[in-house]
């Protein structure tokens, strides 16, 4: 299991390389091949801190109503 501390580094982590790729898309034309590829990974990148922030900041209450 991992410390509060390690998630909330691998979330910066992941935080910085997202800005990285939005800089990197930025720059990219609307048509450019290297840009899907690109825009998956952006996608990979907030599904990966998306479930960190999960991890870290549990959801209270019931899913069954």
């Amino acid at each position: 299991m991992r410390t509060e501390n390690q998630i909330k580094s691998k979330i910066n982590e992941l935080s910085m390389q997202k800005k990285k790729m939005q800089t990197l898309l930025a720059a990219l034309e609307e048509n450019s091949p290297e840009r899907a590829s690109l825009l998956n990974q952006d996608a990979r990148l907030d599904d990966m801190i998306t479930m960190l922030e999960w991890v870290l900041f549990e959801p209270s209450g019931s899913y069954h109503m």
